[in-house]
Parts: C-alpha cells; structure tokens; sequence
C-alpha cells in the first residue's frame, strides 16, 4: 500500500503502519466504534475511517468480523487486567484494584466496549464461549489474589462477589461519573477483605 498525496478536493491520506503498530491501532479503533455506537455499528469501512487507515488493511489483519471482534475483546481485558492492579501480586490489601476509578476516566471505551458484548451475547449467543473464557482471566486474576490477601483463599462465590462489585462500581462510573465514589467503595470493599483476615489484616498492610 502506497501513501497519497492529498490534493485540492482529495480525501486525506491514509497513514502507513507497521504491522504490530497497525493491528493494535486498529483494535483500538474497533473498539471506539463499539463504545460510541454498539456492536451494530462495526464494519470495516467503520473501524478504517476511525484508524484513518484503507478499507482493505483491515481485512488483511483480521480477515473476518468475528476475528475483529474476538481480538478486541482479548486486547480490552490485558488492557484492564494491565491497569487495574486487579492483580497487584503483593498480597496486600491496600495495593487491591487502586486507580480503578482513573482507569474509567483515562479510557471508558475500553470498558464500554466490553459491556456492549456483554449485552450482545444476549442477543447473539454464540458471543457467549469467547467472552466466558476472556471473563474468566478476570476471575482468575481475582481469586489468585484473594489467594494472597486471604489466609483461607478464596473460593468460586467469593471471587465472583468481589468481582462484581469492582465490575458493577466501573459500569456506574461510565454512567454516573462520580469517581470519588468509586474511589470509596473500593476502599470499603477493602475494609470487608480485611475482616476477613483471621488477624484483622493481612501480614504487612497496616491498617490507615
């Protein structure tokens, strides 16, 4: 693919990328198509306006729709899992899930696009195996560090509860704004973590 020269009444050029650059560009733009007008709303003609990139390099990165889709997906969650700090690793219950409210406000399309699939596979079931298994690296994330913050671990309902409270405190925030009230819930939801620390608190993370 060649670059244009814009000319008088031309439309602008289209950028050249490399490939590892090019996917990811285009990933991001696939899902700002999602988040502002539903999965409807997707096409490749649509998520090469968006990258400012021909119709045709979308096809040959991802060959089908379903591919995009599923792609996109998979790059929102390491993008959350990445910045969340879902799975800080310390073990420290002051370190679970900070800046999950800067998150929702430095990139609320990554979250919404996710909701937007979730609604979908309401309506399109056969969205429902790709995004079981992408959630569940959420869930695992989740319960491995419960694992660490939690003397007795966590099992299957109390990942899920914590969770969703984190899930449910995001779509809020994309909807209502507020994140100084997500900032608080979470803090709360850490206090009920500590208490269930047989000492009050998991080794290491003092008490404010």
């Amino acid at each position: 693919m060649t670059d244009s020269t814009a000319g008088p009444g031309s439309r602008p050029s289209r950028k050249r990328l490399q490939y590892g650059e090019g996917r990811e560009a285009l990933l991001n733009a696939a899902v700002r198509v999602v988040a502002r007008g539903g999965l409807r709303r997707l096409t490749y003609r649509a998520v090469a306006e968006e990258a400012g990139v021909t119709h045709g390099l979308v096809v040959h990165h991802f060959g089908s729709r379903d591919a995009l889709i599923e792609e996109a997906l998979a790059h929102t969650i390491r993008t959350s899992l990445s910045t969340s700090s879902l799975e800080p690793g310390t073990g420290r219950v002051a370190d679970f899930s900070t800046g999950l409210s800067e998150m929702v406000t430095a990139d609320p399309d990554t979250q919404a696009f996710q909701y937007e699939l979730l609604l979908e596979s309401r309506r399109r079931p056969e969205l429902l195996p790709q995004l079981r298994a992408l959630y569940d690296q959420y869930f695992d994330a989740t319960r491995r560090e419960l694992g660490r913050m939690l003397p007795a671990g966590a099992d299957r309902a109390l990942t899920r509860l914590v969770f969703a409270a984190l899930d449910g405190l995001v779509l809020h925030q994309l909807i209502f704004g507020e994140p100084e009230v997500t900032d608080s819930a979470v803090e709360e939801l850490r206090s009920l973590l500590r208490l269930l620390d047989a000492d009050g608190d998991t080794p290491g993370d003092a008490l404010p």
